[in-house]
């Protein structure tokens, strides 16, 4: 998804990402100030991209598109999905081998 601004997206705190940075689908693993946006599309499904704080180009965040759901039947706010993408997204990343991996997506279940 990497592509200029839109003006379509939900929400755009600044974050400094953690030690392992964030993991994306197009240029692989970015770090410092970012900025993340969620999008939800005509199908529901829930798009997240991050960039570089004040530019303009987006990229996918690993494990991006996510599909909310579950028990609830798939009824969910925008914004409160956000926050929890947010602070994901801002938790540091397992330890392997001494270092700690880049966050994603992947895994994270709305």
């Amino acid at each position: 998804m990497r592509g200029s601004d839109s003006g379509k997206d939900r929400a755009r705190p600044t974050i400094t990402s953690p030690a392992g940075d964030v993991m994306t689908k197009e240029v692989g693993v970015i770090t410092g100030d970012l900025e993340i946006a969620t999008r939800s599309t005509e199908t529901g499904i829930i798009e997240v991209v991050v960039r570089y704080a004040e530019a303009n180009e987006w990229y996918a965040v690993e494990g991006s598109p996510i599909k909310p759901g579950g028990s609830s039947g798939g009824s969910f706010e925008l914004d409160e999905l956000h926050e929890r993408i947010v602070e994901h997204l801002t938790k540091p990343g397992k330890i392997v081998d001494g270092n700690e991996e880049p966050t994603s997506l992947m895994g994270f279940y709305p």
